[in-house]
């Protein structure tokens, strides 16, 4: 009865055809650049108020709106707020 030899030479090879392929991965992949800065499209007027706004309505939304719901949502209360159930 012969036992089986394990074949480390099988996994050598596989490890170094894996090393090769990521060794020349990167150079598969197309060359990326940033866009061109453009001063006068950058600093867009809205950009700039939207930069202040958002933390405010990120701590209304956390302070408020959230809890508001969450006490909406309650069985008993649920029917009186209309609130339906909604399945992800």
């Amino acid at each position: 009865m012969q036992t089986a030899i394990p074949r480390f030479g099988f996994w050598r090879a596989q490890r170094s055809w894996l090393a090769v392929s990521l060794a020349l991965l990167p150079l598969a992949s197309a060359a990326a650049r940033a866009d061109e800065y453009d001063p006068q499209k950058a600093g867009h007027p809205v950009r700039i108020v939207a930069y202040v706004v958002h933390p405010v309505g990120v701590v209304l939304d956390l302070l408020i709106f959230r809890p508001a719901h969450w006490i909406g949502s309650l069985p008993g209360l649920d029917e009186l707020f209309g609130h339906e159930r909604y399945d992800d």
